[in-house]
């Protein structure tokens, strides 16, 4: 008996379709003269397939209740896109700071929360959610991320993108045989039916509620990726376009110095820092946490493990997974994986490493490229913040 994949059988013959080497546009096979002729080339083909809505403006951009907490000033911000509910935001920088501040546009996770977006990285009072506390308590060592890299004299921004938080799916704007295929009653009867469509919204205080959302949210990636395909684009070209508008917005700020700006995020934000800095180069500097492995990967073992958020038709054909992040060469990049992660396989963890190593190297930048690997399972504790942090302190300080 064979090797088990996620497609069974069906797997060693669908990986051997990219064998043979780097795929079509990498800059590992040689084929291109110099870095500036394959980023042009690859980028376009990328930016291509990735088919981003070209309507994804914003407008109307308020600022709302401003305050301060824990030696931090906070402003809440909201935007309109062309389509959905208002954006919102948090702005963060230390309390009292004056003058152009080095800037990191914070990218939240996944995680199976999409009730909550920008909230589960940051801390805007002394209590919490206690869905939110306990996301950070697990993914995150009981810390916000946001908070403790401003506190380090930045200026961050964090936001809801597409289908989390403020910008996420109601129910009573979705079908009602489509909301009642998700409900778990019904699942376990076999049932579909249209009754279940008059679902009320979770209440913020009902965390059983919001926990019904989640799993319903989680249900229907597959509707809306395949949704996205008939509309002409894809579920990473509409994240990626609202993660560029947030972008303009924290480059725009009077208070934020453009040429000293990051991204950050863990696991979907890790997933969003591989689409935003690699194919945004506003981003002078990109932290990408728990999102780094193969099509291969993905392809044989843990396509199950993950959001539709990833997946972009076609693209595998062209540039490895790795090589999305390793356009943005030779700006600064820094990747950090954990060897216990349940989400990826440690070889092909490991081989993207030698991609961006490779890549990294033709761009006459070697140095401008680190992945660390850490002991554990799938997370951005203290230790690989601290590693972070001092890692963009040593590039925008």
């Amino acid at each position: 008996m064979g090797e088990k994949t996620t497609i069974g059988i069906y797997g060693p013959w669908a990986a051997s379709l990219a064998a043979g080497g780097p795929l079509e546009l990498s800059l590992r096979r040689g084929r291109f003269k110099s870095i500036a002729a394959w980023r042009k080339k690859a980028l376009a083909k990328a930016l291509e397939l990735v088919a981003a809505p070209a309507d994804s403006k914003m407008s109307d951009v308020r600022v709302g209740r401003r305050y301060e907490y824990d030696g931090l000033s906070f402003e809440e911000i909201s935007w309109q896109l062309q389509a959905g509910p208002r954006t919102e935001a948090v702005f963060v920088k230390p309390a009292g700071a004056r003058g152009r501040l080095p800037a990191v546009l914070a990218l939240h996770d996944h995680g199976g929360q999409k009730y909550f977006g920008y909230k589960k990285i940051v801390r805007t009072g002394p209590h919490m959610h206690p869905v939110i506390a306990a996301h950070q308590k697990g993914d995150y060592e009981d810390t916000a991320w946001v908070n403790e890299i401003a506190k380090r004299g930045y200026a961050v921004l964090a936001h809801d993108t597409f289908a989390f938080g403020s910008r996420r799916v109601l129910y009573k704007d979705v079908l009602d045989a489509i909301v009642g295929k998700s409900s778990t009653l019904h699942q376990q009867s076999g049932e579909i039916s249209p009754r279940r469509g008059g679902r009320k919204e979770p209440r913020i205080a009902d965390a059983g509620a919001i926990a019904e959302y989640n799993s319903f949210a989680g249900a229907h990636e597959s509707v809306m990726a395949k949704s996205l395909f008939c509309a002409g684009t894809t579920w990473p070209g509409v994240t990626f376009s609202e993660d560029k508008r947030a972008l303009d917005y924290l480059l725009s700020r009077s208070d934020v110095d453009a040429s000293r700006v990051a991204c950050c995020g863990l696991s979907g934000g890790g997933l969003r820092t591989v689409y935003l800095a690699g194919l945004d180069h506003r981003v002078k500097a990109a932290v990408c946490v728990g999102f780094m492995s193969t099509w291969r990967d993905f392809l044989l073992y843990k396509t199950w493990t993950h959001t539709w958020m990833t997946y972009t038709p076609l693209m595998p054909k062209y540039l490895d997974f790795p090589e999305i992040f390793a356009l943005r060469a030779p700006l600064p990049s820094l990747v950090l994986s954990c060897t216990e992660d349940p989400l990826y396989t440690v070889p092909e963890m490991k081989r993207a490493d030698s991609i961006l190593k490779a890549v990294f190297k033709k761009a006459g930048a070697p140095g401008n490229y680190r992945t660390v690997f850490y002991p554990g399972g799938h997370k951005f504790d203290r230790a690989m913040q601290r590693d972070a942090f001092d890692w963009l302190e040593s590039l925008l300080r």
